[in-house]
């Protein structure tokens, strides 16, 4: 059975940096039991807890391929074939077999893959929601990403957990049913709220540059970590990057950051595979720094761990480390007290300016 206070564990593992930017795989496993109980709940019963936790993981085994890769190529396949609508396609009736042939006198081979496709395929539903997407459409290159929620967020997550506790509890049919339909209504809701506070903050963001004069070529929003009230901004200009957050309860004007593009050290890198690679899955929004006579690359899209104007030190950095005939990216190690201090630095400017 699912216990509430391991949504507390969850949240104090986060703050390592290791799960602070892939969906916090403790949500995913509620949403692929609350699927599964959705769809064979009034056979499976508690069978679900075991179903729906093993579905709701398998997209995210691309995180243990990673592990015997190059650290720039698990990247590349983060979130690519492993989360791909023609797989499920393909691993759905699979499962789907295995599991009527598990559950014989329970589940038919069709009921079964219903199951295994819908916690597969809302699994890849819920990452599109977050800043690094996915590739839903695989082999195609694109990735979809709303960016309209945290990899990890409380509220999203715990009426998910509360109903799964409930339903557990219980052997009624009926109230095993009403117990999970209203933990996946209040979650689905809470997703299409952040879709209109997204729109909100970004209409914001645009506000202030028209206001200040900034000619841009493209802007991204989206949350902080764990909330739906701080937003930041990347905002592409022609010569540099601008960084900016946004509380919904600040009341003075919106400022921004100027970062330069820095292409002269770019240069630098230039036909350096673990650069391209890099650059590809930046979606183009980084930019190159030096420090201490090397390079670093610096992935924007998911913010600062600290706002030094002298010494700004990204979430995500990676530097270049001379081996052998080529310089080999390296990612710029972080550690719990990084994460804690973001945190409190969220919570400070949470409240508004």
């Amino acid at each position: 059975m699912i216990h509430a206070k391991n949504l507390l564990q969850v949240i104090k593992i986060s703050i390592d940096f290791s799960y602070f930017y892939r969906m916090d795989s403790f949500t995913q496993i509620a949403l692929g039991i609350a699927i599964a109980e959705v769809c064979a709940g009034k056979k499976l019963k508690n069978k679900t807890v075991l179903y729906g936790a093993i579905l709701g993981t398998i997209p995210d085994l691309d995180v243990v391929v990673g592990l015997f890769l190059n650290p720039v190529d698990a990247i590349l396949i983060h979130r690519g074939i492993s989360h791909s609508l023609f797989l499920f396609l393909f691993l759905s009736p699979v499962l789907g077999w295995i599991i009527s042939k598990t559950e014989r006198d329970k589940l038919n081979f069709v009921q079964a893959t219903r199951m295994a496709f819908w916690c597969l395929f809302t699994h890849v539903l819920l990452d599109m929601f977050t800043s690094w997407g996915t590739q839903i459409l695989w082999p195609l290159n694109y990735r979809f990403a709303l960016k309209t929620i945290f990899v990890i967020d409380p509220l999203h997550t715990i009426p998910l957990v509360i109903a799964l506790i409930m339903t557990c509890k219980t052997k009624n049919g009926v109230l095993r049913k009403k117990y999970i339909t209203r933990g996946l209504s209040i979650s689905s809701a809470y997703l299409l709220l952040s879709c209109f506070i997204k729109v909100y903050t970004l209409n914001q963001f645009e506000k202030a540059l028209t206001k200040q004069g900034i000619q841009y070529t493209e802007i991204i929003v989206k949350p902080t970590a764990f909330n739906l009230i701080l937003w930041n901004a990347n905002v592409a200009t022609s010569e540099d990057y601008l960084l900016s957050d946004y509380s919904l309860l600040d009341t003075q004007p919106i400022l921004f950051t100027v970062y330069s593009k820095n292409k002269v050290l770019e240069s630098q890198l230039k036909g350096n595979s673990d650069f391209e690679k890099l650059k590809k899955s930046s979606e183009g929004w980084y930019i190159i720094s030096k420090k201490n006579q090397s390079l670093y690359f610096n992935d924007l899209r998911f913010g600062l761990l600290n706002d030094n104007p002298k010494n700004p030190q990204f979430a995500f950095s990676y530097q270049f480390i001379a081996n052998k005939a080529e310089l080999k990216a390296v990612e710029v190690p972080k550690n719990k007290r990084d994460g804690k201090r973001l945190l409190q630095k969220i919570v400070t400017r949470i409240k508004g300016n």
